[in-house]
């Protein structure tokens, strides 16, 4: 299947869309954008969200401050979005970030326990609640009470508003790629792991 918005390739990025790839990632863009044989390749993301430079500046110095100066930890971060990707069908998502969450101590075993969701017998009351919060937010558009009072008890104010902005972030993302249909980059394999399916 061909992308409904082609990525851009590392070549094709104009003076606006380099601008903004360097705010969100500083150290890596001239390495994407180098001659050098060994340049890493420009990731699929990049070049769909640099369609739109004025978007993706912003938007890339935002989502830094979700990955690399949370309050909540790495794994529950990967919980909720591979929870929200699980939820939105969202195949890139989701791939992308079982990779993420792998390397923030989530096990294969707890993947395919997302799949079920917060009910699964793999985790701890508060990453129940964790998940419980994504499918709330999902269907309701708000974590319930009884939910929210069993966060409150771990999680602090900015912990829990941290919580509801990667919820809404990551899905808002999983919209943007799904209807792009977004290619995979090169080498994410899914492995045995399962992988959600849009029903087109």
């Amino acid at each position: 299947m061909s992308p409904r918005i082609e990525p851009l390739s590392a070549e094709k990025l104009d003076d606006d869309a380099l601008a903004a790839l360097r705010v969100g990632f500083p150290r890596a863009a001239d390495q994407f954008v180098s001659d050098a044989p060994d340049a890493p390749p420009l990731p699929t993301v990049l070049g769909l969200m640099l369609n739109h430079p004025k978007l993706a500046g912003p938007w890339f110095a935002y989502n830094n401050v979700l990955l690399h100066d949370p309050s909540i930890t790495a794994r529950q971060r990967e919980l909720a979005i591979l929870r929200v990707a699980w939820h939105a069908r969202g195949t890139y998502e989701w791939l992308q970030h079982v990779r993420l969450g792998q390397l923030a101590g989530i096990t294969d075993a707890e993947i395919e326990a997302i799949t079920v969701g917060p009910d699964a017998d793999s985790w701890s009351p508060l990453e129940a609640d964790l998940l419980r919060a994504v499918d709330e937010l999902m269907h309701d558009a708000r974590i319930g009470d009884d939910t929210w009072k069993r966060l409150s008890e771990h999680f602090d104010t900015r912990q829990l508003m941290e919580l509801t902005f990667v919820v809404g972030t990551y899905l808002c993302l999983a919209f943007v790629f799904n209807s792009a249909d977004l290619p995979l980059d090169e080498g994410l394999d899914p492995g045995n792991i399962p992988v959600p399916r849009r029903e087109d």
